[in-house]
Parts: structure tokens; C-alpha cells; sequence
């Protein structure tokens, strides 16, 4: 029992912050080096909490022949430009004059979606913008930087970077990792841009607590859906009627706590989830928000109220 304690010890030393060496004075602990900045600055200083991210943890590695993905984006790259070609002179015809709303079949999407691996949702729109023209909708994914961006999302992506941001008066924290495909471009200034504008974004949508919708656990949505139904403003409805409506409210409330969902920081006329779909598509790689964190300072902590007056009179007579 005693070589048990002995190294649980041990063990719970290894893993508790302030038992650590102080990384600038190794004869110290910051258990110790807090309680030197405690005595200087004359104020309790605590670590609240901290998150730590190590880039692709968890993540199973691309392997790749790099000659025989070089040949490959070769063979595509000499295959492309006469169809961009020809597709570009087409775009040059005058511009026609604004069309009535166009009604899109499934078949129509499901055509679109097997030529320009975009989302649904998006074939959808660039099939309503063209008149149900396949040939016009897939070049106008193609300007809009969607086509092609769904496609790269079952690639593996485990390099990256992990970034940062400090609001004004350090209020505010955001650490976020977020992964493309190599290091190469991990490297690069418009995936090191990407990360900034996430980071910031994170910071500037208090109610974002998942990526994606689907990251939302099931009983966390069953529980919003039992709330909904049991409101009294639903309870006079017939039962189909009310579940209708509950359904529109918790795709709300899920959009919500989505950071794909929400506008752009930059540019509030697209989500961050096209934002990322056409950086997919400048890079040529898969991009893919994996976690963040957000620290609002103080968050859930009772602020101590003070009568300054009172204290300063009390500090005195404790020196008197």
C-alpha cells in the first residue's frame, strides 16, 4: 500500500500544473513562482483553466506517393484549360436580363452534383441562378470557388496549424486547430489568413459551441426538442401543426451553436461554411475546422463587491 501511494503520488504530480518545474527557473515550481508574483503584486492570482491542443493528435496520417500525385494533378491540370477555355468565351455573351424564379428538380441536382462535387444545397442555388442549365451552373460554382470543395472532404487532413486570438483587454480567448492536408501549405500565407479569420470569428459568436450541426450530440437536440414541445404557446396546437414548428426552432437553435452557420466575419453575405469551400478551392486542399476553445474571462465566477471606502478604512486600522 505505501509503494502504491508512493507512486499515485507520483503520477498526480505529473499531471497537476503547478507541480511542474518553472520553465525559466527549473529550482523552482509555479506552484512557487505563483506565490512570489502573489507577494509582489499584492493580489490572489489563480489559473483557472487552459486548454492545450497538439496539431493532428488523434489523426491517422495521409501516406502518399508524391510522384504519383504529382502525375495525377499533372494529367488533370493538361486535361482542364481547353473546357475553361471554351467555358469562359461562352461567359462573354451580354448579360441576360433577370429571370423568374426556376423550379429545380432532385434529378437536376443529383446531375450537378456528380459533374462539380459541390453540396446540395449550393447546386441547388446555382441551378435557380443558371435557369436549370447543368453546363452554366457548374462554371458558376466554379467562380463562386464551391465546385470541387465536397469532393476533398473525405481526404485525410492531419497537418495544419493551431492559432489564437487575444481580444482588446485580453477579455476574450480563442485557441482553434485547424487542419489541411500538408505541411506545404500549412506553411503558407493564405492557410496561416484562414486560421486568423477563424480564430477571430470564434471570438465574435458567443452562442458557437460545435463546428458543424452534425457534432451536436443527439441527446442535447432530443432535450431542446422535448423543451420546445412542452412550451405553452404550442400547447393549443394540433399535434402535427406543433411539431412542424418545434422542427424550425431547433434547426434554429442548432444553426446557433454552429460556427459553419454563421455569417462570415469579413463578409456578412456568406457563412463561414462557404468561406471555407472557396479557400478549399484556392488551395486546392481539404480544410477542416476541427476544435476550438473560447475563454471568456471571469465566465461563471461571482465578482466580489467591494465598499472601497470601507476597505481603505479597515487596511488603516489593521496598520494602526
Amino acid at each position: 500500500e505505501k509503494m502504491v501511494e508512493g507512486r499515485i503520488a507520483k503520477l498526480l504530480k505529473e499531471k497537476a500544473l503547478l507541480e511542474q518545474p518553472f520553465i525559466k527557473d527549473g529550482d523552482k515550481t509555479v506552484d512557487l513562482y505563483i506565490k512570489e508574483c502573489i507577494a509582489t503584486i499584492g493580489e490572489k492570482i489563480s489559473i483557472r483553466r487552459f486548454a492545450r491542443y497538439n496539431l493532428g493528435e488523434g489523426l491517422q496520417k495521409k501516406e502518399e506517393n508524391f510522384a504519383e500525385e504529382i502525375a495525377k494533378q499533372t494529367q488533370v491540370k493538361v486535361a482542364e484549360p481547353k473546357a475553361e477555355e471554351k467555358k469562359e468565351e461562352k461567359k462573354e455573351e451580354p448579360a441576360a436580363e433577370e429571370k423568374p424564379k426556376f423550379a429545380v428538380s432532385a434529378a437536376m441536382v443529383k446531375e450537378l452534383r456528380g459533374v462539380s462535387g459541390a453540396g446540395m444545397m449550393d447546386c441547388k442555388k446555382a441551378l435557380g441562378e443558371c435557369s436549370g442549365d447543368v453546363e452554366k451552373a457548374s462554371e458558376w460554382l466554379r467562380k463562386k470557388g464551391i465546385a470541387g470543395a465536397d469532393k476533398k472532404a473525405s481526404r485525410i487532413a492531419a497537418e495544419g496549424n493551431v492559432g489564437s486570438y487575444i481580444h482588446m483587454g485580453s477579455t476574450i480567448g480563442v485557441l482553434v486547430e485547424i487542419n489541411c492536408e500538408t505541411d506545404f501549405v500549412a506553411k503558407g500565407d493564405i492557410f496561416k489568413s484562414i486560421v486568423e479569420d477563424i480564430a477571430m470569428q470564434i471570438a465574435a459568436n458567443p452562442t458557437v459551441e460545435y463546428v458543424s450541426t452534425a457534432d451536436i450530440p443527439a441527446e442535447i437536440v432530443a432535450k431542446e426538442k422535448e423543451i420546445e414541445m412542452g412550451k405553452e404557446d404550442l400547447a393549443s396546437k394540433p399535434v402535427n401543426i406543433r411539431e412542424k414548428m418545434v422542427e424550425g426552432r431547433i434547426a434554429k437553435l442548432l444553426k446557433e451553436k454552429a460556427l459553419l452557420e454563421q455569417p462570415f466575419i469579413k463578409d456578412g453575405d456568406k457563412t463561414v461554411d462557404t468561406y471555407i469551400k472557396e479557400k478549399i478551392a484556392t488551395i486546392g486542399e481539404k480544410i477542416s475546422i476541427r476544435r476550438f476553445t473560447r475563454f471568456n474571462l471571469g465566465e461563471g465566477l461571482e465578482k466580489k463587491n467591494e465598499d472601497f471606502a470601507a476597505e481603505v478604512a479597515a487596511q488603516t486600522q489593521k496598520k494602526n
